[in-house]
């Protein structure tokens, strides 16, 4: 009976085994292509990531691969990449309160037009992740006398633009497509 036991519980160890390879195999497959790299690149140590100096707007470095929006919350930059890794676009922004910790991310939800948490109208806010509760994504202010900086004593996560590079990046960044913030 001890044997037939044993049998038992090793049976059933490797189709558990078996059961859970499978499935892993499964949810990597459903990761869009390439997007397991950038995370794997993006997931190095928070350091700056390396520039090229005779260029500032240069793609930063270890920002990954493929199409995404790759964010500098150093340099306040933003760079629009095609899949091909061409820079499409790139642009300066006036960040929040709360920062995003360095590494990747996805466009989780869009809004056309909204008031940010400092009471500002905003419109295409395009959000990314949450930091204690704060709502962290890229927006452009519609009143042209909204350019102030924030308060800050108001913990914000809007990362302002432009209103055409707002216009450029809701055009870009649909929901699913990566962000990469780096230092």
């Amino acid at each position: 009976m001890a044997r037939t036991s044993a049998g038992i519980v090793a049976g059933l160890t490797a189709a558990a085994v078996g059961a859970v390879g499978f499935l892993t195999y499964q949810a990597s497959a459903t990761v869009p292509a390439g997007l397991g790299d950038r995370v794997r690149a993006s997931a190095s140590p928070p350091v700056k990531a390396p520039r090229d100096r005779s260029n500032p707007t240069a793609l930063p470095g270890f920002s990954g691969s493929g199409e995404r929006v790759v964010y500098s919350v150093d340099d306040d930059r933003v760079w629009l990449v095609s899949e091909r890794n061409r820079v499409l676009r790139t642009f300066r922004v006036r960040p929040g309160s709360v920062d995003p910790p360095p590494g990747a991310y996805v466009v989780t939800s869009r809004s056309h037009a909204v008031t940010g948490t400092d009471g500002v109208p905003v419109e295409h806010v395009v959000r990314f992740t949450s930091v204690d509760d704060v709502a962290i994504g890229f927006s452009a202010a519609v009143a042209p006398d909204a350019s102030q900086a924030p308060d800050p004593a108001v913990r914000t996560g809007g990362i302002r633009e432009t209103r055409a590079d707002g216009n450029a990046m809701w055009m870009f960044a649909t929901i699913g497509v990566p962000v990469v913030v780096v230092r």
